[in-house]
């Protein structure tokens, strides 16, 4: 299987972990499930993600799931989510899923980090742990790490460290790192590949900023395949009307400690997973939630016929 790089670009979806009404792993569903995103159009996936429920899971599991995926992947890649407390559970991990055959790792800094020198030195001694022989995907997500990475911090953790080929973008207001990145490419410094994530909600405007796609899990791949396909294309009102149709849908799923849930139900509802079953903890939809979910996918349906 092949190496991320700097050049990499598409969908690389965010995957669930899918799990029995137990709590156990539910590994049928991997299968189906990778298909089900590959079908779909995926270039790629990632999976032990922060949507992943990777904090739910024993680092035996996590090497599992990561065995499951790349099985059913062939030679799509896929890139693992190595975050941790500490930096020895990541070289582990690490080792583990690149002898496995995996594309490449994602590290999210931790929260603990609150100056531009602490943030590099966390990323120069993640290198330092896993090699440079090991794509990395640096995960900017200040919303949930509460660790903000300005444009020039960002830089200078990218010029120092070449193994690092992409950027998880998904600072919120962000769309102007991405033109600071592009910009700065454009004066010289290496490229470096920009894939943007919350859950898709600000992909016309950041596909448009320069982005190279999108690494999210919205439970309608085809969506993030489409809205990419066109902007490449130039065809950016498409593009915002195939976004627009969707927009109520992935609005309701950006509820915080509720998103889960729901992409869980819409993934079980489309076959992807065979129940939208969370390890605890974690929310469930009730039946008001449920009935909203239905509504909402009726008339995206709609939309989407009146589009054809």
């Amino acid at each position: 299987m092949s190496h991320i790089t700097t050049d990499s670009k598409g969908v690389f979806v965010i995957a669930v972990t899918p799990f029995n009404d137990d709590g156990s792993l539910d590994r049928a569903s991997v299968d189906k499930m990778v298909d089900f995103y590959f079908d779909k159009g995926a270039d790629g996936l990632t999976i032990l993600g922060m949507m992943g429920e990777a904090p739910k899971l024993t680092q035996a599991e996590s090497i599992e799931v990561t065995r499951l995926t790349l099985k059913r992947s062939a030679e799509k890649p896929v890139v693992v989510g190595v975050s941790a407390a500490g930096l020895a559970a990541i070289g582990e991990l690490t080792k583990a899923v690149m002898d496995l055959g995996a594309a490449g790792v994602m590290v999210a800094p931790p929260s603990s980090l609150r100056t531009d020198d602490q943030i590099i030195a966390y990323y120069r001694n993640v290198i330092d742990t896993v090699g440079t022989d090991v794509p990395v995907v640096l995960q900017d997500f200040p919303l949930s790490t509460g660790v903000q990475i300005a444009s020039k911090t960002l830089g200078t953790i990218l010029e120092a460290h070449p193994s690092i080929v992409m950027v998880k973008h998904e600072d919120w207001p962000g769309l102007q790192k991405i033109t600071d990145l592009r910009e700065a490419e454009a004066n010289g410094r290496r490229r470096v590949s920009i894939l943007c994530g919350n859950a898709g909600i600000f992909l016309p405007e950041e596909m448009q900023r320069g982005a190279d796609g999108a690494m999210t899990g919205f439970p309608y791949p085809e969506m993030m395949v489409d809205v990419c396909r066109l902007s490449n294309a130039g065809r950016y009102d498409d593009a915002q009307d195939v976004f627009d149709a969707y927009l109520p849908l992935m609005r309701y799923e950006q509820q915080p400690g509720l998103g889960l849930a729901v992409r869980k139900y819409v993934l079980a509802k489309r076959g992807a997973i065979a129940t939208p079953a969370q390890r605890r903890p974690g929310a469930a939809l009730g039946a008001i939630a449920v009935r909203e979910v239905e509504k909402l996918i009726e008339r995206q349906e709609g939309k989407l016929e009146a589009l054809k």
